[in-house]
């Protein structure tokens, strides 16, 4: 239990660590920001996609949909601070959609392999010692997705 309780501590440290580092290096000028790779869209897609990990390391009860939603809100709030003139930056709509392009790929091996464990009937079955409930707990056709 000792265990569990430090993990999910890490991965919340870990996952607001990135969250900080994605914004700092957003704002900062672009001189100073640490490059991964010379394509700025291929930049966006690694940050993304490791922010959506974390974060669904993170908060393992949360919904994915709601995960989805929240960073690639955190993206386009990144956009807009861009495109403020004191920023120096350039707003680019082209980067928010890496962002969720990102987060989209992120997700959907762990939605499929939630989905892989739906019967043809439709009913959720177990796989071996595994809850059917999809993480984070959405259901296809569920309308209240709030927890």
């Amino acid at each position: 239990m000792l265990r569990i309780i430090l993990l999910d501590r890490l991965a919340k440290i870990a996952f607001f660590a990135a969250l900080l580092f994605t914004f700092y290096s957003a704002v900062i000028p672009p001189k100073q920001a640490l490059q991964l790779v010379p394509w700025d869209k291929a930049e966006h897609f690694i940050a993304f996609y490791g922010l959506t990990g974390l974060a669904a390391a993170a908060f393992p009860q949360r919904s994915l949909l709601i995960i989805a939603v929240l960073l690639s809100g955190f993206g386009a709030l990144i956009e807009f601070v861009q495109g403020l003139p004191m920023v120096h930056r350039d707003r680019d709509v082209w980067d928010w959609v890496a962002d969720t392009i990102a987060i989209i790929a992120a997700l959907s091996p762990m939605v499929l392999v939630w989905w892989r464990g739906i019967d043809r009937s439709g009913m959720a079955r177990p796989v071996e010692g595994r809850s059917a409930k999809p993480p984070g707990g959405w259901q296809p056709g569920q309308k209240n997705i709030d927890r």
